[in-house]
């Protein structure tokens, strides 16, 4: 009998959805959307904070965020990627580097070592940024985040919207100050430079950071 009706065991309508994407979990309200995004990213966080790089998995970081750890590869694909991301969350470079760089030069340092001394003295920052440091001296993995974010993400894009000569020599010399700073002061904690007061370091910091980005 013809008519408009479909044998729902036919061929599949070309016109009809898509199928799912292999390896993805079904969508339901508690694993779909920026919600479970969010969810995951702020596991990631606490996990490596907690566990460090090598010892953080992406069983672990999907069983904290409560969905499925194909959810979590479909998101960010490898361990490294759900790393780099999660350091990104402390940094904002998307909203950071505009308000670093909207004022011109003048101040660049200033606010440049604000804006970092900022991130390590807010705890919720500090302990992803803590766990990064402590792996990139000895996992591969973890020191090319590192170098990947706070130099190529940050600081590079700084000096090169600078247009000054040498752009990423400059970008490398601010990232050795200020991660020497990091080491130093939130890791080995080592006096009198772990107990100063930010508003010090920042007033001692940001004239050579100044300098580094900006000095002809």
């Amino acid at each position: 009998m013809t008519g408009g009706h479909t044998d729902p065991t036919g061929p599949t309508d070309p016109t009809g959805p898509a199928p799912k994407r292999r390896g993805r979990p079904s969508r339901t309200a508690g694993t779909t959307g920026p919600d479970a995004r969010t969810r995951i990213l702020e596991a990631a966080r606490t996990e490596f904070a907690e566990r460090g790089y090598d010892k953080t998995s992406i069983r672990g970081i999907a069983k904290a965020a409560g969905v499925d750890s194909a959810l979590v590869h479909h998101y960010f694909g490898t361990k490294d990627e759900v790393f780099a991301a999660a350091i990104e969350l402390s940094f904002e470079p998307a909203l950071v580097i505009p308000a670093i760089l909207g004022s011109g030069t003048d101040g660049l340092g200033e606010r440049l070592a604000r804006y970092f001394i900022a991130v390590w003295e807010n705890p919720a920052s500090r302990a992803p940024l803590l766990a990064i440091m402590r792996s990139a001296l000895t996992h591969e993995a973890a020191a090319k985040v590192l170098r990947g974010f706070v130099l190529r993400r940050l600081l590079e894009r700084i000096a090169e919207a600078l247009e000054v000569p040498d752009a990423t020599f400059r970008a490398e010399l601010a990232a050795s100050h200020m991660l020497g700073i990091a080491m130093l002061r939130y890791v080995i904690r080592a006096e009198p430079l772990a107990s100063a007061p930010p508003e010090k370091i920042i007033e001692m910091v940001a004239p050579t950071l100044q300098r580094y980005l900006t000095q002809p």
